[in-house]
């Protein structure tokens, strides 16, 4: 196609827009309203997400080491353990600090065992991948030297279960969020389309292409699709600024925190643009198939 014929239906689809003026505010309604949902919602599951990743990142393994063991079994141990796959780190803690960490978190009362420690030597072990931790907590308790394992068994399964069954869950509903608009945003051109008809036939009778006569409601399609993201994108910058704002004091030293204004809020507003130009040049693309077999 030459660079002149192509300028010819940019034109053509930016008049268009104008001429048929409340069918393009009908067109911009329904894909500002469906986006800006869209956006949210994905704005909430991908914060939700995060919030799942640094839960499964914070499940460790607890090892006791026996009493019996002297340093050279505990370096011993270090090795094996560091040596198992799917191991990321495994930190040692002498019983002596697991004490401190006790008085700190429960008060100077059991400090009183500074005298007989009844504690054990400890090593805390994180898995590569969170999904693995059983696994690797059955294969340190066959090590000699270990007293007990713990991981939390039956309640990490159940944990890791429900945080993918939420990722599901939402990758489904935002799936279907954007079936349903590109479905609406489908309707709404057509119905442009269909007032339009009858220059389509014109355009078919004198000799058009189907390519010279699509290309222009796909590039209608387009403009529709940027000029609705341009109100989510706006009002989801706004609204997570806010959000952050409050959050972000309150979160501060929590387990997990809300993901950062910046890049975060850029890629969601990219992802938005993608979307309203996929939306508008499918829906346009579609729209316009039955009404070029004339």
């Amino acid at each position: 196609m030459k660079i002149r014929t192509f300028g010819r239906h940019i034109k053509e689809s930016l008049k268009s827009l104008g001429r048929n003026g409340w069918m393009t505010f009908a067109s911009v309604s329904a894909v500002t309203v469906t986006l800006l949902l869209v956006g949210v919602f994905v704005m909430i599951m991908m914060n939700l997400n995060k919030v799942a990743d640094d839960l499964e990142n914070d499940v460790e393994i607890k090892v006791f080491v026996s009493l019996d063991a002297d340093e050279e079994a505990i370096e011993e141990l270090e090795t094996e353990i560091n040596e198992l796959s799917g191991v990321e780190t495994a930190d040692f803690s002498t019983k002596e600090q697991e004490l401190t960490d006790l008085v700190l978190d429960f008060g100077e009362e059991l400090s009183l065992f500074e005298q007989s420690n009844p504690l054990f030597d400890v090593f805390y072990v994180k898995a590569v991948e969170p999904q693995q931790t059983e696994t690797v907590a059955l294969e340190i308790e066959t090590l000699d030297y270990i007293e007990n394992v713990e991981y939390g068994e039956g309640k990490i399964e159940k944990l890791f279960d429900f945080l993918n069954a939420g990722r599901n869950v939402g990758l489904i509903l935002i799936l279907a969020l954007l079936f349903t608009a590109m479905f609406l945003i489908s309707n709404t051109i057509r119905i442009t389309i269909v007032a339009r008809r009858t220059e389509i036939e014109i355009m078919k009778l004198v000799g058009a292409t189907n390519w010279f006569v699509r290309i222009p409601f796909i590039l209608e399609g387009m403009w529709l699709g940027i000029l609705g993201s341009i109100i989510p994108i706006g009002l989801i910058i706004v609204l997570y600024q806010r959000v952050t704002e409050f959050a972000q004091p309150r979160l501060s030293g929590e387990l997990f925190q809300l993901l950062e204004f910046s890049p975060f809020i850029y890629q969601v507003s990219a992802l938005i643009l993608a979307m309203g130009i996929f939306i508008g040049i499918w829906g346009s693309f579609m729209s316009i198939r039955k009404f070029l077999r004339v």
